[in-house]
């Protein structure tokens, strides 16, 4: 076949610009599901007509097998924590603040960092409700839970699955635990030095609301947790036993769960089919700039794990960081990097920077990843005020660039 042309690299990008820009420029357009869906088709077909002129549908089959595996994943994790309720009021006091985090970065790693946000981002702050100084909390909340909590097992983080998908060993990833320990245990006591402080100047009267409406947490609809069982015996089948049983263990919990706790959980699809739609398009738009990536990667000056780990993360800051990842997975395999340790055919130190990039970094922007946007907008419905989009990035450069300062020092140079 004659090579890819570079023009063809353009509705890739276009889709990633308009998921970045859109949800700011124009965000009532961008709500509509219908209008996301005719952009994605718009900027795929000449993907898709280019590849069928040639009548070379492999790398679109591929491409359809993992988007396939990708959204059974997602949406079946999305719907079987929609089914899960937590009730009660717990004591909004920094070190309580702080276990709830440390409990969301550990379960971001089952259920993912959607699930996980959509799950505890309520409780969390209703617990903290009777208090004024709190905007600080859903920023945290986005830091750890949303983001880099998810950095140990595919099921965290859309990038890892991903990865999985293109035969990274499952538990490969927990071999990132001391990154992970590092970053989460850096930003808790940023958070609990931060939350003392602003738990020290409240009033009496709100701290003692808050002690006089304290109540233990409980779980309504516990019959979703064997389900998510379910989803994780089915990672490890193959396609498309895998899938089938996803999709099972969704349907299940759906038809299952009340709809009393859906309207708890303000349990909708259009989460999930926005996410859909969008990725059919990049799942299709980005094979050009992936086969060239492999075809051309030799002539990138990239061979370092650190400037893996900072351009992977910068991109995933503004773009989504599952295409990301991909791009530099395919930049490193096209590289011919030679090491001791190898994995999928790229140095493990390498791939260890592009997962670490993409999952960390993805947290210094509310379109860095899927939950951000999502918090919040549920922080800004329940009352408690958020920052702008810039304002959330001083924020973000202020305390997470220190921490991955520190990473690169310690991991990647």
């Amino acid at each position: 076949m004659p090579p890819i042309p570079w023009f063809m690299v353009l509705p890739f990008a276009a889709l990633l610009i308009a998921i970045a820009v859109s949800p700011l420029q124009c965000p009532h357009f961008w709500d509509k599901n219908r209008n996301k869906a005719v952009i994605a088709f718009a900027l795929s077909l000449p993907v898709l007509l280019f590849f069928g002129l040639r009548n070379e549908f492999g790398p679109l089959l591929h491409s359809a097998r993992e988007y396939f595996s990708f959204i059974a994943l997602l949406a079946s994790l999305y719907t079987v924590s929609g089914g899960i309720h937590l009730v009660g009021d717990l004591q909004g006091r920094p070190a309580v603040n702080s276990l709830f985090l440390l409990v969301g970065a550990i379960l971001a790693n089952f259920i993912g960092t959607t699930g996980a946000s959509m799950l505890l981002i309520r409780p969390f702050l209703f617990s903290n409700l009777e208090r004024q100084r709190i905007s600080h909390l859903p920023i945290f909340f986005i830091f750890i839970v949303s983001n880099t909590g998810g950095l140990l097992t595919p099921l965290g983080d859309p990038p890892l699955f991903l990865g999985y998908l293109r035969e990274v060993p499952f538990f490969w990833t927990l071999r990132l635990w001391p990154v992970w320990c590092l970053v989460n245990g850096l930003v808790l006591a940023v958070f609990y030095l931060w939350d003392r402080r602003a738990y020290a100047r409240e009033t009496i009267a709100a701290r003692v609301e808050d002690i006089a409406t304290a109540q233990p947490l409980w779980i309504r609809g516990r019959r979703n947790i064997l389900l998510l069982g379910g989803i994780l015996i089915a990672v490890f089948l193959p396609t498309p036993f895998r899938e089938t049983l996803m999709i099972l263990m969704g349907a299940l919990s759906y038809f299952l769960t009340s709809a009393e706790i859906h309207e708890k959980n303000r349990f909708s699809w259009h989460p999930i089919l926005e996410i859909a739609i969008l990725f059919a398009g990049i799942f299709v738009t980005m094979v050009p700039a992936l086969k060239l990536l492999e075809t051309h990667a030799t002539r990138f000056p990239i061979h370092h794990p650190w400037q893996f780990f900072w351009l992977t993360g910068v991109l995933s800051s503004f773009l989504d960081n599952a295409p990301t990842y991909l791009t530099f997975l395919s930049l490193a395999q096209g590289s011919h990097l030679a090491a001791t340790e190898m994995v999928i055919g790229i140095p493990a130190a390498i791939l260890a920077a592009i997962s670490c990039g993409a999952v960390l970094m993805g947290a210094n922007t509310y379109i860095g990843n899927g939950p951000n946007f999502m918090v919040k907008a549920i922080a800004d419905q329940v009352g408690v005020k958020t920052p702008s989009f810039l304002g959330y990035m001083v924020y973000s450069v202020a305390i997470l660039f220190p921490v991955f300062f520190i990473v690169t020092v310690v991991f990647f140079v």
